[in-house]
This record gives structure tokens, C-alpha cells and sequence, in this order.
């Protein structure tokens, strides 16, 4: 059976200097899940890597909730055009290289 990583917030908030206001915002606005496991509200490991850029984006950009939300939607869509621009020139390479 897989271990299941969570990591508790009060050990982010330490990590990150931050509140755990902080992050029951951002659970309430959407933008991450935030699960309770022994009492404690985590955060599971699979997500860490969206944390810490919505941290980065907070702290270096002084963006809020809903700015890091039209931020993230922003990259999310640039990363669907990059995958589709990738598949289309590879479909293309199909039809110049020579057989």
C-alpha cells in the first residue's frame, strides 16, 4: 500500500514564514486543498510545487488571491498552447522530413 505524504500547515507556515490564515485562504478561495488528517490540516505532497509558486507569486509579485488565480490560470493555458504547438510541429516534421 502507497505511503500517502501530508504535510501539515503549521509546518509550511514555519517553512515559509507565513500564517495559517494564509493558507485557510487560499483553501477558501479555491486555489489549494487542504485536508485534515489527525486534527491537523495538511496538505498533500502532490501539491507542494503549486504552493510554492502561488508563494512566489504572492511574495514577489504582491499579488492577491485573486490576482495569483488569473496568474495561474494564465500559466496553465500557456503551458496547454506550448504542449499543442509541440504536438502541431511534430505533426508537421511527419510531412517535410524526407521518407
Amino acid at each position: 500500500m502507497a505511503k500517502v505524504e501530508l504535510f501539515p500547515v503549521v509546518q509550511l507556515c514555519e517553512l515559509y514564514d507565513l500564517e495559517v490564515t494564509f493558507f485557510e485562504e487560499l483553501w477558501e478561495f479555491g486555489l489549494i486543498d487542504l485536508r485534515v488528517y489527525r486534527g491537523e490540516r495538511c496538505i498533500h505532497q502532490d501539491a507542494l510545487q503549486q504552493v510554492e509558486k502561488i508563494i512566489r507569486i504572492h511574495r514577489d509579485l504582491h499579488v492577491n488571491l485573486e490576482g495569483i488565480d488569473v496568474v495561474l490560470n494564465m500559466l496553465r493555458r500557456q503551458e496547454e498552447m506550448e504542449e499543442r504547438i509541440l504536438r502541431l510541429n511534430n505533426k508537421l516534421r511527419r510531412y517535410e522530413d524526407p521518407f
